[in-house]
C-alpha cells in the first residue's frame, strides 16, 4: 500500500479501511526521482499534492547570496506539499535529497475528500497541522538554542520520527544528509557542523558518520537538546519505550 506510512506512530489507527482505500484510490500516478531533484519551485502554482513514499525530501528557500535555508526535512509517509492546495501557490521550493518515490494527487480527488469524507478530510487537515508544528519548534531550535543544542535538538526529532515509522532500530537510523545540509537545517556552516558533531562523539552522545546515526545516550542527548517530542503528537509507543529504557 502506497500509503501504508501516512500517519504512521500518529492517529492512523482513527483511520478506517474505507477511509485509507479512498487516499489510496486518490492517487494518480507514482514515479522515483533521482537525489537533488527539485520538485517544485517558490511562486509555482500547484495542481496536485505529493505523498513521499520513500527517500527523503526537504523544503528550502535560497537566500540571494546563494545560501539555503532548509526548512523541513520530509521522511516516508509525510505529505510534502499539501498546504498547497488551500494556498494553491507555495512561497518556498522542495527537492529530493536522496532517490524518493512519490505518489501525486491531483486536487480535483481532495476536492472530492472535502466535500464527501469529513473524517479523512480532518486528518489530512491534521498533517498539516504537523508540518506548522514543526515549523515553530525548528524556529525555536535555531533562534535559542547553541550550535550544540540544535544538532542535538534535530538528531532527537529525526530519531523519534523514524521510530515512528519503523525506521530506527533502538538509537539507530539513516540521515542521509551532507554535513552542508545538516548546516542549513540547523542555521550552521559546515564547519561548524563538524566540530559539533565531534563534540557530541567525544561527550559519548551520538555519533554521525556516513549517513548514518548512532545515539548512544537518548536521554543526555534530549537534555542538551532541550527536545520536548510533545509537538510531534505521536500515539505511545516506541519514542516512549525508547526513553523509558
Amino acid at each position: 500500500m502506497r500509503t501504508k506510512d501516512f500517519l504512521r506512530g500518529r492517529r492512523r489507527s482513527e483511520l478506517s479501511e474505507e477511509e485509507l482505500a479512498i487516499l489510496e484510490r486518490a492517487i494518480e500516478r507514482t514515479e522515483t526521482l533521482p537525489a537533488r531533484r527539485v520538485l517544485s519551485r517558490r511562486g509555482e502554482v500547484l495542481r496536485q499534492s505529493t505523498l513521499l513514499i520513500d527517500g527523503y525530501v526537504c523544503r528550502y528557500m535560497d537566500a540571494r547570496d546563494g545560501y539555503r535555508q532548509i526548512l523541513s526535512y520530509q521522511v516516508s509517509g509525510d505529505f510534502v506539499d499539501l498546504h498547497g492546495y488551500p494556498t494553491r501557490v507555495i512561497d518556498h521550493d522542495i527537492a529530493t535529497i536522496t532517490e524518493a518515490t512519490l505518489a501525486y494527487v491531483p486536487h480535483e480527488r481532495l476536492d472530492e475528500i472535502m466535500a464527501s469524507h469529513p473524517h479523512l478530510a480532518k486528518l489530512l487537515w491534521f498533517s498539516t497541522l504537523l508540518d506548522a508544528a514543526m515549523h515553530r519548534e525548528w524556529i525555536f531550535r535555531i533562534g535559542r538554542l547553541d550550535a550544540v543544542g540544535r544538532l542535538a535538538h534535530f538528531l532527537c526529532e529525526t530519531h523519534a520520527r523514524m521510530l515512528a515509522i519503523g525506521r530506527a532500530d533502538g538509537g539507530k537510523f539513516a540521515l542521509p544528509m551532507t554535513q552542508q545540509d545538516i548546516g542549513e537545517a540547523c542555521g550552521l556552516t559546515s564547519v561548524h557542523v563538524n566540530r559539533v558533531v565531534r563534540r557530541l562523539r567525544e561527550d559519548g552522545l551520538a555519533s554521525v558518520s556516513r549517513g548514518m546515526v548512532d545515539i548512544a545516550d537518548l536521554e543526555r542527548l534530549a537534555r542538551v537538546g532541550e527536545f520536548d517530542a510533545s509537538y510531534l503528537y505521536m500515539q505511545d509507543g516506541p519514542w516512549q519505550r525508547q526513553m523509558a529504557a
